[in-house]
């Protein structure tokens, strides 16, 4: 049986084919001629649905689909006319004519055709709808986005900043975020529906476009008015896609917005509360105007993800920030209010806001006219640094009465840190505080008036920037030891510098932002004299020295500047070893005491602790023997010997013929005490003098 000729069954079968496809495919096909005219394209295209007077045939490509994102779309299909090389799944984006004009995204593949004698007859087209998928892909990547750069920081209002940053112009044109003001403070947010009158505040805005018109600046506090969709998605808890007609029904409820979105030219708002657990944190509104699509159904589940995660991350932030505020507030009832005073030390503390709630600083008034300056830093975070902090200060507090070398007394501190250590670590294996290792660092400095000297001891690496009066700066060379509270055998060791009158000092608990104020106090030599400079300037510009990120409440800070102490407020004598020194020593005293105006019944008494202490370490001490006398806030009197010999106070009996003396001498002062050196001991005692408040 014939078939008759192959080649014209081949042509027919071809033609049959191409007339199948251009009918019932649903692959978008176009032919184009080498004009790039639209020759053919299926009933499938956008452009060929319900052809009539607006048939696209005979029509250049660039005009039947208008691209947005391509331009070069038209150069490319030239080149496969021109190249025979075929163009393959490229991605255009395209609006389509219609009423209104839609924006489409297409997957195209372009071959050039031939004819069998080589001739070029135009190109062929498929373009492939993919705009549900594309959008979906953007929709991801917002998503993706927004969980990558959204919470980064514990601040609410940043928080806002990073979502619309991450959306605009990736998802909407124009983005507000707005959370109930009482949660920027860290309080618990209300429970929906939002109370009427709850006020909110704008966090964060962004737009596409240059100078976008807004309802109301960044900052603002205001309650919403009602009814609006802004109120009715705060009081349901449900996202809403409102199309933008103008003279809506809600719209004279709120002329502020109505007038930005006309401004604007926006079109659509998709609202959605920032809820968790039933409570309400704020409101997130995003726009779309001019040319972008309407939001739909599948851009309002990605905004309610959006949103989800957005509130997760400001109820971080807002417990972050309670919780902040409480440490602080503890910090702040912990930390003394303000610096003691010193005739010869002037000292002030930079105002510390929290950020470090372990953070901490100390002035303690020591005998013989010296001053304690401490600056300390509890490992952790929150509630249980400031705790901590607390107990290390009020122990160093208590050594510091013992009048105990830096070295000693931090050793002695390094004890307690290591037992409360222990005792967290012992807690039920299910208490969070269990895996918070409690350590410390703390410099102890002792500064002397009457030698110019400043000795030293650290738990980890602190030491003060100085800054004498030759206006050099330096940071001592003080011997870190092991931080408070981790086992190591490691010593501390003392370092003393001189610091003559006139020598500022800088103590804070980072080594970083010491670092910083090193290098900055050299740039500020040339400013003013630092000995002379009122020491709250210093202090202001300390923290303007300070780079962005690193401020004052980083660290706990003291600045202390060093003044001359009278010389004529203190006199000692070298006392002979044998019992005539002692009337020598009270005559002398009360010489000393009338030179200086001491009330007569202070100068009796004073008369006798000098009797009784000289006595004291003629019995028990070893020469040289030395008497000092320091007229003060109080009324120091100091005897110093050779002897190491820990003097003791004893509560004689009635027939005993000594043992009264350093009782005695307890009973007329306010305080005594005792404190070793290398080369022996000093026994003191100081009282109160008229008018000093004691």
């Amino acid at each position: 049986m014939a078939y008759g000729d192959p080649g014209r069954r081949v042509d027919e079968t071809s033609a049959a084919m191409l007339e199948a496809l251009f009918t019932g495919s649903p692959v978008g096909l176009h032919l184009l001629d080498p004009e790039l005219r639209v020759v053919r394209l299926t009933p499938g295209t956008p452009a060929g649905r319900g052809k009539s007077a607006d048939d696209p045939t005979g029509r250049p490509m660039r005009e039947v689909y208008r691209m947005v994102e391509d331009n070069d779309m038209e150069a490319a299909l030239r080149e496969v006319l021109k190249t025979g090389e075929p163009l393959r799944q490229r991605l255009v984006r395209a609006r389509v004519e219609g009423d209104p004009p839609e924006e489409r995204c297409f997957e195209t593949t372009a071959m050039r055709l031939e004819s069998r004698r080589g001739e070029v007859l135009g190109v062929a087209v498929t373009a492939v709808d993919v705009t549900d998928r594309e959008r979906g892909r953007a929709r991801t990547r917002v998503l993706d986005a927004v969980r990558r750069r959204v919470g980064r920081t514990l601040d609410p209002v940043v928080t806002g900043e990073e979502l619309v940053e991450a959306v605009v112009p990736q998802f909407a044109d124009i983005a507000v975020v707005e959370v109930v003001e009482s949660v920027i403070r860290g309080d618990e947010p209300p429970p929906a529906p939002l109370p009427p009158g709850t006020p909110l505040m704008r966090t964060a805005f962004r737009s596409g476009t240059a100078h976008p018109p807004q309802a109301h600046p960044v900052g603002d506090v205001r309650r919403l008015p009602a009814p609006t969709p802004f109120t009715q998605a705060l009081t349901d808890l449900r996202p809403r896609i409102v199309p933008l007609r103008p003279g809506a029904e809600w719209m004279p409820a709120d002329p502020p917005r109505t007038h930005a979105i006309r401004s604007a030219d926006t079109h659509t708002l998709l609202v959605v509360p920032l809820a968790l657990r039933g409570t309400v944190l704020g409101l997130v509104s995003l726009y779309r105007s001019g040319d972008s699509p309407p939001f739909d159904t599948g851009d309002r589940r990605l905004a309610v993800e959006l949103a989800a995660h957005t509130a997760l991350c400001v109820d971080n932030a807002r417990r972050f920030i309670r919780e902040h505020t409480i440490a602080a507030t503890v910090q702040r009832q912990l930390l003394p209010r303000r610096p003691e005073s010193h005739a010869s030390l002037e000292t002030a503390y930079l105002s510390v806001s929290g950020a470090d709630p372990g953070a901490w600083y100390d002035t303690i008034a020591l005998s013989g006219a010296r001053t304690a300056l401490v600056v300390g830093n509890v490992s952790g975070r929150g509630l249980n640094a400031a705790a901590g902090m607390g107990q290390l200060r009020t122990v160093l507090r208590s050594l510091s009465a013992f009048d105990l070398s830096p070295d000693e007394l931090l050793a002695r501190l390094h004890d307690t840190a290591a037992q409360l250590a222990q005792e967290r670590a012992s807690l039920p294996p299910g208490d969070p505080l269990r895996r918070e290792a409690l350590t410390a660092n703390c410099v102890y400095a002792v500064h002397d008036p009457l030698t110019g000297t400043c000795v030293m001891a650290a738990a980890g690496d602190l030491a003060p920037v100085v800054i004498r009066p030759d206006r050099t700066v330096s940071i001592p060379d003080t011997p870190a030891g092991p931080p408070l509270g981790v086992a190591e055998d490691s010593p501390f060791a003392t370092a003393e510098i001189d610091v003559p009158a006139g020598s500022v000092l800088v103590f804070t608990s980072d080594p970083l932002v010491t670092a910083y104020l090193a290098d900055s106090c050299r740039q500020l030599r040339a400013v003013s004299d630092y000995a002379e400079r009122p020491l709250q300037d210093l202090c202001d510009a300390v923290v303007y020295a300070l780079p962005d990120g690193l401020g004052a409440g980083d660290a706990a800070v003291i600045v202390a500047r060093t003044r001359s102490f009278p010389s004529g407020a203190f006199a000692d004598w070298r006392l002979d070893d044998d019992r005539a020194s002692v009337a020598t020593a009270r005559a002398r005293a009360r010489d000393q005491l009338a030179a200086w105006g001491v009330d007569e019944e202070t100068a009796y008494q004073t008369q006798i602790i000098v009797s009784e202490l000289v006595t004291n370490a003629l019995r028990y001490g070893s020469a040289p023997i030395e008497l000092r006398l320091i007229h003060d806030r109080t009324l120091t009197c100091e005897v110093r010997d050779a002897g190491q010999a820990a003097p003791h106070l004893r509560h004689a009996r009635t027939a005993d013929e000594g043992g009264r003396g350093l009782f005695v001498a307890a009973q007329l002062a306010r305080a005594w005490g005792v404190r070793y050196t290398a080369a022996g001991k000093t026994v003191w005692t100081e009282q109160s003098l008229a008018g000093d408040g004691h």
